[in-house]
């Protein structure tokens, strides 16, 4: 067992992409007030897990039912719809209140085992809501660009298979993260804790992970996203007007579009300052002051409000949401 204080704040100093996820360690070291510091976070912190875990659920839980209770919704869209309202889903279940046990508990209570598993879903999960939003954008870009020749491309088998095979290939390349991760012990100022941690010390690069998790999760599905609409906003906006149904069929594909654009920007705004603490702390540039444990708390329940914001999206961009009749 670590029985030093300086290894205590050497974990702090360098969590990981999930162990920050989940909280990583209790916040009163040497800081002057640190204990009170502790003692808010401790209180503060589920609060608001708590609310987005509830709004999560409930939100994500309609969305699914909404779409499922209505054939008249099903579509390619919906289905990838449903797909992410799953992803957020499970991101809730093995996310949120597991944070806000590690910002409660000095002690990881769930074991070895359950520690692996929950770093594994977190991240399947979160690779599983940008790639759906990847498939969303390339869905939109097909019903845009080639809205005739894609007819028989954008079908509802088609849509499910694209949906499992992503998930395929995430649960597949994301099983070394529960190797990579585990249940490590410390002593702080002689008390025994513990924390779910990545184990740099069995020869995983720490460096290597986080960049590796900064690429796949951030900036490659979000660089896709952007070629995709660079292609489409022209042939979208600068279309030449038709008749009647042509333009109808126009608005409403202006409509789904700027849905998904929203969406994919509430994304890309949520994540980017816990992606870029992560990053920072992996290339160990993080110091631990009370505005950058601050920074980190704000980051966590910004990026955990993502998988509960979708469902509010829906509600006010989409029609069919407010009034279920149809495609």
């Amino acid at each position: 067992m670590v029985s030093t204080e300086d290894e205590f704040m050497s974990i702090c100093l360098n969590l990981t992409s999930e162990e920050a996820m989940l909280g990583g360690c209790n916040y009163s070291s040497e800081y002057e007030n640190g204990e009170l510091l502790e003692k808010v976070v401790s209180r503060v912190v589920p609060i608001f897990f708590g609310f987005i875990g509830i709004v999560g659920l409930v939100g994500n839980a309609l969305v699914v039912l909404v779409v499922a209770a209505n054939p008249g919704m099903r579509s390619t869209t919906n289905l990838l719809i449903i797909n992410l309202a799953v992803a957020d889903l499970l991101f809730v279940i093995f996310c949120v209140p597991f944070t806000a046990t590690d910002y409660v508990m000095p002690r990881w209570p769930f074991g070895d085992w359950w520690c692996k598993v929950v770093q594994y879903f977190i991240v399947v999960t979160a690779h599983a809501s940008v790639y759906t939003l990847v498939l969303m954008s390339l869905d939109r870009f097909m019903a845009v660009v080639h809205p005739i020749a894609s007819m028989s491309i954008r079908t509802e088998k088609n849509a499910l298979l694209a949906i499992a095979c992503i998930w395929v290939v995430i649960l597949t390349t994301a099983i070394p993260v529960g190797i990579c991760h585990g249940e490590r012990e410390y002593s702080y100022f002689h008390r025994n804790h513990s924390s779910c941690v990545f184990l740099e010390e069995q020869g995983y690069s720490k460096l290597g992970f986080q960049m590796s998790f900064f690429l796949s999760s951030y900036v490659i599905p979000l660089a896709l996203i952007s070629v995709l609409y660079m292609c489409m906003l022209t042939r979208l906006w600068k279309s030449a007007p038709g008749g009647r149904v042509s333009a109808e069929s126009r608005r409403g594909r202006k409509k789904v579009t700027r849905m998904v654009v929203v969406v994919v920007v509430v994304f890309a705004v949520c994540w980017c300052p816990i992606q870029i603490i992560l990053l920072v702390k992996a290339l160990d540039k993080y110091n631990i002051t009370y505005f950058t444990v601050t920074a980190q708390i704000v980051s966590h329940v910004l990026a955990y409000m993502n998988s509960c914001v979708n469902p509010v999206l829906y509600a006010f961009l989409s029609e069919n949401f407010r009034s279920p009749s149809g495609r």
